[in-house]
């Protein structure tokens, strides 16, 4: 592919990504592209890592998330590695599966079992524990050249900033959820028991600081049952 006819393509892609609907979609379309725009990438995915934790994101076939499930079974990986050791690289490639790699020697040979043939990963972000990258595979040896990294890298760039801004969409609208949920708490008690906005506030804090509850759980009690619940 041509780098004029690549960058309309991706700049397309871009332009799409913003307009996605949720995080769900937007990571869908994300490695979606990746199969559609990286020369020799055959599937795609994005693995999170939050602390211990780990999860699949938008496989684009299940081979992926198998592959993700055996990283994190033998504890090792490119993604693995990289979120522990912390080396600020961005890009990671596995040329040929049939070579010996001594980087991740358990996890290279049962990927070729799986028909792994080479395998590129780059970083979406880093945040504190939190930990994202873009996985490209191919069931051939040698299939990513430097012209895939080159295009790999521009991908993940932009779908690093879309997703930055999915993710940021999402969490405003789970406040603003939460604030209505709490509002509605509030007025169920300041109706039950005649009091005023800052001391059903008050109860809801109070609840949720001596029970260690979250205040918005708290609130979905209260409109559940129509008050707090009994200590």
């Amino acid at each position: 592919m041509g780098w004029q006819k690549f960058a309309e393509q991706i700049g397309a892609m871009a332009h799409d990504l913003l307009n996605q609907s949720s995080v769900d979609e937007t990571l869908v379309r994300i490695t979606g592209s990746a199969t559609e725009l990286v020369a020799g990438c055959d599937a795609a995915g994005i693995l999170v890592l939050s602390g211990p934790e780990s999860v699949s994101l938008a496989p684009s076939e299940s081979l992926v998330a198998e592959l993700d499930q055996l990283q994190r079974e033998l504890g090792q990986g490119p993604c693995f590695d990289a979120a522990r050791r912390s080396t600020g690289e961005r890009v990671f490639r596995i040329a040929d599966f049939t070579e010996v790699e001594p980087r991740w020697p358990d996890f290279v040979p049962e990927a070729l079992k799986r028909g792994v043939g080479s395998m590129m990963g780059f970083l979406l972000f880093t945040e504190d524990e939190d930990f994202g990258a873009l996985n490209f595979y191919s069931r051939r040896a040698g299939a990513f050249t430097e012209e895939s990294e080159r295009a790999g890298v521009l991908l993940a760039s932009h779908a690093a900033v879309a997703l930055s801004a999915a993710r940021t969409h999402a969490q405003m609208e789970h406040a603003v959820a939460t604030r209505h949920q709490i509002g509605q708490a509030m007025g169920i008690l300041m109706s039950r028991h005649n009091i005023p906005e800052n001391e059903a506030f008050n109860r809801l804090r109070g609840y949720s600081q001596n029970n260690n509850v979250k205040l918005r759980e708290v609130a979905l009690l209260v409109c559940e049952r129509g008050a707090l619940p009994q200590r």
